[in-house]
């Protein structure tokens, strides 16, 4: 069911939502949580469809906070509302605002009122997100702040950015999509033989910045030098292998096609592994799993980052 507010206030919203539970058509109950998704005019399907189906692992309600492109806020300021329940809004209440003009100067101001009582806060930024996300209006009353830096128009400079902008309770979809890579690794180097990594190489397209936090990573987990290679063609997408190299030989595990990987060990025969690339449903819900800070995160965009741009520097001698 979707009841349209056109042209509305957060009062109204409120009443309207108080009238859809009491007509059965939606209850609070059992919403663990309210997520913010800041996005603008047009572009926030995507992100209310994985919303949706995240809701399933984690009930909650779904604010999205829609404005327009910063060339185009010469609207009347206006709020216009749409409230989702039902089959439209998975296990959660969506409530659409479409935001225009000055009314988009306050985005705190039109969400405050909706939020669940004594429930946290997430916010979510699937496009452009704000410079210092944790200093912005949405992100000060949020526990956790996530961002994608794949989906800024440069990806490796955006994760830079990141670095330097990092607050408690932030955290990047390109972190996130390296959980798989990240468990393999660490299973394989469980395994005997016990030797020590003498080098490291990592290889992925130059528009992925999760190829980049692997790389520093494993740096800083590894105590090795990375050389990180980032490639760039119409076919680069993604990370596109590993090699750890041992006295005794390397250890590689590359995704040359779609979802499925390629180990190679010495002494052992090759193996072909299950490694999808992650959808936005699964990132969301990872990141829904825990409202503590990622303090290894943390660790890695703040100090593994700035130390693999070191290794870097001194192999080109910049």
């Amino acid at each position: 069911m979707i009841v349209d507010l056109p042209n509305t206030t957060t009062a109204k919203i409120s009443k309207a939502l108080v009238r859809i539970r009491e007509e059965g058509g939606a209850v609070a109950l059992g919403r663990v949580l309210t997520l913010i998704i800041a996005s603008t005019l047009g572009h926030e399907e995507e992100a209310i469809e994985a919303a949706n189906d995240a809701s399933r692992e984690h009930p909650m309600r779904v604010i999205v906070v829609s404005t327009q492109d910063n060339d185009e806020t010469d609207a009347t300021a206006r709020v216009d509302a749409e409230i989702r329940v039902g089959g439209d809004a998975g296990a959660s209440e969506v409530i659409v605002l479409r935001v225009y003009g000055d009314a988009a100067n306050d985005p705190e101001s039109l969400v405050t009122g909706l939020l669940l009582s004594d429930a946290p806060v997430v916010a979510w930024w699937p496009g452009t997100a704000p410079a210092v996300p944790g200093d912005s209006p949405l992100g000060r009353i949020a526990y956790r702040r996530i961002t994608d830096s794949s989906a800024q128009p440069d990806p490796q400079a955006a994760l830079h950015q990141l670095c330097g902008s990092y607050r408690p309770g932030d955290t990047d979809f390109a972190w996130t999509r390296l959980t798989l890579w990240r468990a393999q690794l660490a299973a394989v180097l469980d395994q005997p033989p016990y030797e020590p990594i003498i080098g490291i190489q990592v290889t992925g397209a130059a528009a992925s910045p999760s190829t980049t936090l692997l790389a520093a990573w494993l740096q800083m987990q590894l105590q090795v030098p990375v050389d990180c290679v980032l490639t760039t063609g119409p076919l680069a997408n993604g990370v596109h292998g590993v090699h750890l190299t041992r006295a005794s030989g390397t250890i590689s595990l590359e995704r040359e096609i779609p979802d499925i990987a390629t180990l190679t060990q010495p002494g052992q025969p090759m193996q072909d592994l299950t490694l999808k690339r992650r959808s936005l449903r699964d990132c969301l819900a990872d990141e829904l799993r825990r409202l503590d800070p990622d303090e290894l995160y943390g660790e890695v965009i703040t100090r593994g980052l700035p130390q693999l741009d070191d290794v870097v520097a001194q192999r080109t001698g910049a």
